[in-house]
């Protein structure tokens, strides 16, 4: 397999992709001919998605614990080998009422999101590095370009993902540059200011990660806001 195949054939992993955009990434990927593999905490949704999307794979975990992530990977590993890329959509959002309504209960579980990104990045950093198009993104939003009071929890755990993703990039390409060769993983940056009407934008945009090399992406911020 190289790059000039796409995606078809990699194995592809959505965190917390039993949203109606993560169904339709799922989709998007299947379509192209990958091996996909849906991850969420909510067994009924797991098993509609499943239904609706013939031939993807589904494992229920929570993604803020780090052991349970360490579980998922090794059934992963086990039942479908190493994977070449990750999609990270845990997320929500909770806000409004300017500083004051910026409660810690709402940033707890905004938090949740930053949290789930470390683990399975962390966790599964061996498998995108090794992999000859590894390929890790998430969906960040706009409003770290502009926070507002009243999102402030929010654009503050956005900001935190970006950085954090930004230091992945930044692994992938040491890692490769200590080697002595080309990089061929690339952590990425979706924005967008909401993801309603944009979904298939997304799909888009996520499978066209495997239409060029690794350099071409990595710590790039790409911005979705036109559906297709």
């Amino acid at each position: 397999m190289t790059v000039d195949d796409g995606v078809r054939g990699r194995r592809v992993l959505l965190a917390g992709g039993t949203s109606t955009a993560g169904r339709t990434c799922a989709r998007a990927l299947v379509d192209a001919g990958a091996r996909v593999i849906v991850v969420g905490t909510d067994a009924a949704r797991l098993s509609a998605i499943a239904a609706e999307v013939p031939g993807v794979a589904t494992e229920r975990c929570d993604l803020t614990d780090a052991d349970a992530v360490d579980a998922l990977h090794g059934r992963v590993l086990a039942a479908h080998g190493r994977v070449d890329g990750i999609l990270h959509l845990v997320g929500g959002w909770r806000g409004g009422g300017g500083l004051a309504g910026q409660g810690d209960d709402d940033f707890a579980f905004l938090l949740r999101s930053l949290t789930a990104l470390r683990h399975v990045s962390r966790t599964f950093d061996a498998d995108l590095r090794a992999s000859d198009a590894g390929r890790l993104a998430i969906v960040s939003s706009t409003a770290v370009d502009r926070p507002l009071a009243g999102g402030a929890n929010y654009a503050a755990v956005k900001a935190a993902s970006e950085t954090w993703v930004r230091a992945v990039a930044q692994g992938y390409a040491k890692h490769a540059r200590d080697a002595g060769r080309e990089p061929t993983a690339a952590a990425v940056v979706f924005r967008v200011k909401s993801l309603e009407g944009l979904e298939r934008a997304l799909a888009t945009s996520f499978v066209a990660l495997w239409d060029d090399e690794a350099v071409a992406w990595n710590d790039t911020v790409i911005g979705i806001d036109q559906p297709v």
